[in-house]
């Protein structure tokens, strides 16, 4: 078979449902190779993770009769102006894809030296903003070992959603120690299972920096306790430990503001997102700009803060009046 592979996408980053789908059929001697437009396939596998209310098969013109979709950018949907989960027509991947070496030579360029995969897939925390918990389950499991995705590379990219909410955390969290190869955690970690044990484990991990999450006030309580935990532990990285936050969700200015503080507080630096950022106050786009520019962040405390020049007002003087 002549085997056509679309990354809807087109990021720069590699995708590895498709890099999984071209080992499978490469492994069962099919031609594989990226769609190219001119071309005509037996099978085009086309994967998306991000999603819009554009992209159709339709006016992705692919030219074969067997069109597969994958990817949770074809599962969302805009409905009453919030966006909604469902399941692609073709579903996940079957075992025997999903759990097979990555075909690395895909993306060479991107994926020199550095392996990607998931320990575990799904989240207990269904969060509105995020579709995991939706898409793999309310809970944390372990779908597979190290091994799975990682020969021997310098670099790993690990992909969990929420690893350390993951009952075989520790055993996980072993391998990639036992591993010698820098990892990148790319998404925040759950700072809420951090105890004495994970924190020093997680130190023992080579990696750039630690980067951990406060998106809700319900959770402030155990983050703190989390976060303090971590720090108690941690000698090196210490300008490189931030903590993602959340804004423009369920937060009011106030509660953003009393976050940044009780982060820094505890010794991490806080890394603003904003949750549509079109929508977004523009406070917290100069709240962003303040956090996330570690000179401007390190030079004045937010309310001293001119996010203007030509206006020379500062924070304080445009927002509170003082």
């Amino acid at each position: 078979m002549k085997i056509g592979l679309y990354d809807v996408d087109s990021h720069n980053f590699p995708n590895l449902a498709l890099m999984k789908i071209s080992a499978y059929h490469k492994q069962h001697g099919d031609e594989v190779e990226m769609v190219l437009p001119l071309n005509r396939y037996d099978r085009i596998y086309a994967s998306k993770v991000f999603g819009d209310e554009y992209t159709t098969v339709k006016n992705l013109c692919l030219q074969s009769d067997d069109v597969r979709l994958g990817g949770t950018g074809f599962a969302i949907t805009v409905k009453d102006g919030k966006e909604v989960y469902t399941k692609t027509r073709d579903g996940d991947l079957p075992p025997e894809i999903e759990h097979i070496y990555p075909d690395y030579s895909l993306y060479p360029d991107l994926t020199k030296d550095t392996a990607y995969g998931f320990l575990t897939r799904g989240c207990p925390n269904n969060c509105g903003f995020c579709i995991v918990s939706k898409k793999e389950g309310l809970q944390s499991l372990k779908v597979a070992d190290l091994s799975e995705f990682w020969r021997g590379q310098k670099y790993i990219k690990l992909l969990d959603a929420n690893l350390l909410a993951c009952r075989d955390r520790v055993e996980l969290l072993q391998q990639l120690i036992d591993s010698g190869a820098k990892v990148d955690i790319t998404q925040g970690l759950d700072a809420r299972f951090i105890t004495d044990e994970i924190a020093a484990m997680l130190v023992k991990i080579k990696t750039d920096c630690f980067h951990f999450a406060f998106d809700f006030m319900k959770n402030e309580k155990a983050i703190v306790k989390g976060l303090q935990t971590f720090k108690k532990v941690c000698t090196k990285h210490q300008s490189r430990l931030t903590v993602y936050m959340l804004t423009n969700y369920d937060t009011t200015i106030d509660e953003d503001l009393y976050r940044v503080k009780l982060i820094e507080k505890c010794g991490y630096t806080p890394d603003v997102r904003i949750y549509r950022k079109p929508t977004a106050p523009q406070i917290l786009k100069d709240l962003q700009r303040w956090c996330n520019n570690r000179y401007i962040h390190g030079s004045c405390d937010f309310m001293d803060y001119v996010p203007r020049k030509r206006d020379g007002r500062t924070i304080k003087q445009i927002y509170f009046g003082g």
